[in-house]
């Protein structure tokens, strides 16, 4: 393990938000002094969310109701990277989505139109409003010729009531029925990290990646080269830690730790 100061003389830092920030609407303790760190140090720093549920005008929100004050330009989800990506491989595109307000507003905002009968993509991120039918729908449209895309590979996510099915257990009632196999946009997928290193305005030896999943978080730090910080305020624990061939740079409890003196 490197020391701490090597971690606290980074210039950029990313992190999640699930298991990291928040569970659900309780923010987790140590939060307020990170924050408050990276301000004062005048630190570089992103929330780089697989969640693809709320927009950054609504994270931002729902911080504020929280007692926190983090500028909209501080987060970005997967929900942004998805709509990046398709607008990118097919501009003008229209996609059936399963998701919530904050995945459909990211699409429409890239000029890509919902779609019911013939879409050129299945787009799927976390919902409250998962039923039998949207499945069937879904299923139909892949077999029509339509790709299926996932947000992120979270099979799990942290809440206030324990773990929960997150993206990729959604989505793969749909693979097995179709034989097709999703492509997932969000963390580890390097797009997203690039995207990342770019808007804090940093190179990967000069970043580093804080999150609560190894498979997602972790593993995508390191795969783009940057130092990584698993936090066990989430979904991995430290005897989780053994289950893995790779670990992270730096085992905190919490953010509050790279605050601590």
């Amino acid at each position: 393990m490197q020391s701490m100061d090597v971690l606290r003389s980074k210039k950029g830092y990313m992190c999640d938000m699930d298991g990291v920030i928040y569970h659900g609407d309780r923010l987790l303790e140590g939060v307020f002094d990170f924050i408050s760190w990276l301000h004062h140090e005048n630190k570089s720093y992103l929330f780089l969310t697989n969640s693809s549920e709320r927009s950054p005008l609504e994270l931002k929100r729902k911080l504020e109701r929280m007692g926190l004050e983090v500028d909209e330009s501080h987060f970005y989800t997967s929900a942004l990277a998805t709509a990046s990506f398709l607008a990118s491989q097919s501009p003008g595109c229209s996609a059936f989505v399963i998701g919530e307000p904050g995945l459909h507003n990211a699409l429409y905002n890239v000029g890509i139109a919902m779609n019911n009968v013939n879409p050129d993509y299945v787009v799927v991120g976390e919902t409250r409003n998962y039923n039998y039918e949207s499945i069937v729908r879904a299923v139909k449209l892949v077999f029509q010729g339509a790709r299926l895309i996932g947000t992120n590979p979270d099979l799990t996510g942290p809440s206030e009531d324990g773990i929960i099915p997150a993206c990729r257990a959604l989505i793969a009632p749909i693979e097995l029925a179709t034989g097709r196999s999703a492509y997932f946009v969000g963390k580890p997928n390097p797009l997203m990290m690039r995207t990342g290193l770019r808007m804090l305005g940093a190179h990967s030896n000069e970043a580093v990646m804080i999150g609560d999943r190894m498979d997602t978080d972790i593993i995508a730090g390191i795969e783009t080269g940057l130092d990584t910080v698993l936090v066990l305020s989430g979904v991995t624990s430290r005897d989780g830690l053994a289950m893995f061939p790779y670990c992270p740079t730096f085992v905190l409890d919490g953010v509050g730790d790279i605050a601590a003196q």
